[in-house]
């Protein structure tokens, strides 16, 4: 993909729905009683793995205009797949989707492609074993691919050394199945859809400051979920709207959810002006059209609590930190080496590529903004987040930006490049 400096930004869209939200609609309706009719689903690569994962468990879903009907079977209606379960890209299938087949009473094995068989694994492998879980790596590396033997379950109080959700909705989900009470506490909040979904659908779920706790469910019940649009993929119009001048941009049906809005916070931190419109709270998740006007931005510190709530919009904010007056610090954001690439080294990489002024550190990087950037050739590592960052970066630099691997976007946004392409009137 080639992108050139544009004059501004104008229009409204309305983005894809939100991959997180997505997820868990189709795990959740799958092992529910009853049919689950999912609206604003989000048809990206990722998404239609989890689909096809439980089709191979014998779930019906089926595709009817913008609504997704997943016909559950209950908590126990899952069958054993006849082949090896591929979970493409997707991380937050593989990790989840561990917690639901771990308690099974079935054996399967779990794989990916060559991104996924170098994501870490251990990291659900760990809490799933001390409930009584057989789950193994196969190639012995705490990586997919994995053999999961069912196998009844105990609940725990399990202390995860970081904030996240794929972590901790794995443990949860196990726990719908689980003997006791399973509590699972992290260091700082992390996203909280399982948790709000869950108990939708009719699961026990409790929060008390960063503790969750879930006891076993005797059934889910099918119900309706709206899906709102994702504020990962609002990211990176927001920081458009902010950097290229005179631009105006209105972002419909947004999810807000006070447990993934940091985006919002820093922007308006580094001065942006954003608006909140039509606020609305459909299936439990906030939602609001969002306003972003071109503004002056400066330098900022991103890190501690913060960062869960924002860990997947780090990339963009780097971008728009070169565009800001003064010094962005993002620090605590180790987790970013773990992702569909290392995005710390992938960022700073293609923005040094470009002109700016980035240094990178053990857990995040130090950025000087107010330099011209100008373009560059982008490896995006076959990284979505990354390729989108640097779509964007190059609205705003000197002569072309050409980003190799573009298509990876498919993933999370299917048709990114038209959407920005039309409000710059191209």
């Amino acid at each position: 993909m080639k992108i050139t400096k544009v004059p501004c930004l104008k229009g409204e869209i309305t983005i894809p729905g939100d991959k997180s939200i997505s997820h868990r609609s189709v795990m959740l309706g799958s092992i529910a009683k009853g049919t689950t009719e999912i609206t604003g689903f989000l048809p990206g690569a990722d998404c239609l793995s989890t689909i096809s994962c439980f089709q191979a468990m014998g779930i019906e879903i089926q595709w009817e205009g913008n609504r997704v009907l997943v016909h559950g079977k209950g908590l126990r209606g899952l069958k054993e797949p006849k082949t090896v379960l591929d979970c493409g890209n997707s991380g937050t299938t593989t990790r989840l989707i561990s917690g639901i087949l771990a308690p099974q009473n079935f054996d399967v094995t779990l794989t990916g492609d060559a991104s996924i068989k170098k994501r870490p694994m251990k990291r659900i492998m760990e809490p799933l074993s001390q409930m009584g879980a057989q789950i193994i790596s196969l190639e012995g590396n705490g990586c997919a691919p994995l053999k999961i033997c069912g196998s009844p379950l105990c609940g725990i109080h399990y202390l995860s050394p970081v904030a996240s959700a794929q972590v901790k909705s794995a443990v949860l989900l196990a726990g719908l199945y689980a003997e006791g009470e399973t509590r699972v506490t992290e260091p700082y909040p992390s996203r909280n859809h399982s948790e709000v979904m869950l108990n939708q659908f009719g699961a026990h779920v409790q929060t008390e400051g960063t503790t969750v706790s879930i006891v076993p469910a005797q059934e889910l019940y099918g119900c309706g979920v709206d899906v709102p649009g994702d504020i990962s993929s609002a990211a990176f119009f927001l920081a458009a709207g902010l950097m290229v001048p005179g631009s105006q941009i209105l972002i419909k049906h947004v999810g807000i959810n006070p447990t993934r809005d940091g985006i919002l916070k820093v922007c308006q931190a580094m001065g942006g002006d954003i608006t909140l419109l039509n606020s609305s709270s459909d299936s439990g998740e906030p939602a609001a059209d969002l306003l972003v006007r071109h503004s002056n931005l400066h330098g900022t510190e991103i890190g501690g609590s913060l960062i869960p709530a924002l860990i997947d919009e780090l990339p963009v904010l780097a971008a728009m930190a070169c565009f800001a007056e003064g010094e962005t610090v993002i620090r605590d954001a180790a987790e970013l080496k773990v992702k569909e690439s290392n995005r710390i080294h992938a960022m700073v990489l293609g923005l040094s590529s470009m002109g700016a002024d980035i240094t990178e550190t053990e857990d995040g990087m130090v950025i000087h903004g107010g330099k011209p950037l100008h373009g560059s050739v982008i490896d995006s590592f076959l990284d979505h987040r990354i390729a989108m960052t640097f779509a964007v970066a190059g609205l705003c630099a000197q002569g072309e930006t050409t980003i190799l691997g573009a298509d990876c976007v498919n993933i999370s946004y299917p048709g990114f490049y038209q959407d920005l392409m039309s409000l710059a009137g191209k």
